[in-house]
């Protein structure tokens, strides 16, 4: 009997590792079980689910060129069984534009680069000039002695 993926069988686990399970399979092959594909929850401890020598039903997810095969157990498991996973609420998407945030003003309209450029220039030399005020009052003026 060949080993084809999608197929349910039948195995035994013969090994359990950190990272998942082996398998026998009915053909005298091996397969893997990963950790992720033990259950539909969050598995910290593999022993909590398998034991060595336990009988399980895998199903088939890959079957490898170089032989290795990839086994899950909550794949082989009936829909029924599984337990739904509650949707996710969509969360509204934001638009990535630089403005101040959209409070309901509505946008400019675009500017050309030199007039974007005029407005930083502008920007900059006032900002400059606040802070030299600043940074002159608190050296006490110009020319001011010291004394």
């Amino acid at each position: 009997m060949a080993i084809e993926v999608g197929s349910k069988v039948q195995g035994k686990v013969t090994g359990i590792t950190n990272f998942g399970a082996f398998v026998e399979l009915p053909d005298n092959s091996t397969g893997l079980v990963h950790i992720s594909e033990v259950a539909d929850n969050y598995v910290k401890d593999i022993n909590d689910h398998l034991k060595v020598g336990e009988m399980v039903e895998v199903k088939v997810m890959n079957v490898e060129a170089d032989g290795k095969i990839g086994l899950s157990i909550r794949k082989a498991k009936p829909q029924a069984e599984r337990p739904e996973r509650p949707e996710r609420p969509q969360r509204p998407r934001h638009n990535n534009n630089r403005g101040g945030g959209n409070r309901g003003e509505s946008r400019q309209p675009q500017e050309n680069f030199e007039q974007k450029m005029a407005r930083f220039l502008k920007d900059s030399e006032d900002r400059l000039t606040t802070l030299k005020r600043a940074t002159e009052s608190k050296r006490g003026g110009r020319g001011a002695k010291r004394g």
